[in-house]
């Protein structure tokens, strides 16, 4: 059971994080670029990279069920290597929830209905999301180094 989980919890890490990171992460120059044009495709493609995050960030939502429940069937819970990376996981989750996607749907009604003058503000915004962005990002890529190279870890390694 314990292998069932822990191969179910990577899947789901993979799949479900893998997306929101790389759509997170072209979102930004994809704004510019709309924001830049009258094109309708521009917008349409950040949109959809919008949707992207939305919807994988909810599908996300199973790696930390999964991984309680691996970390529980391993008797890690208390480990302190895990507490950190669930601390780390909470704050990814704080940052995509309350700051990344919605800076993504402000500029996307920047976009929607673009009003004279709004271009600086849209650059600031748009900088402000990537940081937000990378940030997310490096939560997570320290989360899985974190499960990779766990102390304790029983791979050898």
């Amino acid at each position: 059971m314990t292998k069932l989980l822990l191969i179910l919890h990577v899947l789901a890490a993979i799949v479900a994080v893998g997306p929101v990171t790389v759509a997170g992460s072209m979102f930004p120059a994809a704004a510019r670029r709309a924001a830049g044009t009258p094109d309708l495709g521009a917008v349409a493609t950040v949109r959809i990279l919008h949707r992207v995050c939305r919807v994988y960030a909810t599908v996300g939502l199973a790696v930390p069920v999964l991984g309680f429940a691996t970390a529980s069937e391993l008797h890690v819970l208390g480990s302190p290597w895990l507490i950190t990376s669930i601390a780390l996981t909470g704050a990814a989750a704080l940052v995509l929830a309350l700051l990344v996607l919605p800076a993504q749907e402000r500029l996307l009604a920047h976009l929607a209905e673009p009003a004279p003058g709004t271009a600086a503000v849209e650059r600031a915004q748009t900088a402000r999301l990537a940081m937000l962005t990378g940030a997310f990002n490096l939560l997570w890529a320290t989360v899985t180094v974190l499960m990779i190279l766990r102390p304790g870890s029983t791979t050898g390694v």
